[in-house]
C-alpha cells in the first residue's frame, strides 16, 4: 500500500477538520473512547487515514483505501478484535 509519512504542523482537535500539508481533512469520525480518525484529499486526488493525536497518516489512491475500508467492513480485521 502508500507510504506513512509525518507532517509538522499540529493535528486537528477531534470535531475540528484541518488542512495539513495541502490535504484538506473531512470532520473526524470518533468511535468508543478516544479512537478518532480522519479522512483527507489532496488536490492530486490521493486520499488520506489519519489519527487526531498524531500527525502521522497513511496515504494511497483513493480507490486503494477504499479497497481496505470494504475488506474491514467485511469482516478481514475481525480476528484483531479477539
Amino acid at each position: 500500500m502508500g507510504t506513512k509519512s509525518t507532517t509538522p504542523t499540529t493535528p486537528a482537535a477531534p470535531a475540528t477538520p484541518s488542512a495539513t500539508a495541502g490535504i484538506a481533512w473531512d470532520e473526524a469520525f470518533c468511535s468508543e473512547g478516544a479512537n478518532c480518525f480522519r479522512f483527507g484529499r489532496d488536490a492530486e486526488g490521493k486520499a488520506y487515514i489519519g489519527t487526531t493525536d498524531s500527525a502521522a497518516y497513511v496515504t494511497d489512491s483513493i480507490d486503494a483505501l477504499r479497497a481496505l475500508i470494504s475488506a474491514v467492513k467485511a469482516g478481514a480485521a475481525d480476528h484483531l478484535l479477539a
